[in-house]
């Protein structure tokens, strides 16, 4: 009995070059609402803030963006041949 464990998935991968297309999309989209979402909390809620959570909330929107981009970059990449070292 087969149960088709054993065997590999049959769903085709998306060709790198749309998936470096849609990653591309997805970042700018990313950075484009990132940027507007900490704007408007930068504007009302962070000003409210005591000095240090300030600066903390500060950095935090400031570069939070960088680890949903990073795992959008590493999906982009998947799959990519490693190039060949001597």
């Amino acid at each position: 009995m087969d149960d088709g464990a054993s065997r590999p998935s049959t769903s085709p991968a998306l060709p790198p070059r749309l998936r470096k297309f849609i990653g591309t999309c997805l970042i700018i989209l990313l950075v484009i609402l990132w940027a507007l979402g900490a704007m408007a909390l930068a504007q009302g809620r962070v000003t409210t803030l005591p000095g240090f959570w300030q600066f903390l909330a500060y950095v935090v929107l400031g570069i939070g963006w960088v680890v949903p981009a990073a795992l959008l970059i590493r999906w982009m990449q998947k799959g990519d041949r490693k190039p060949e070292t001597l």
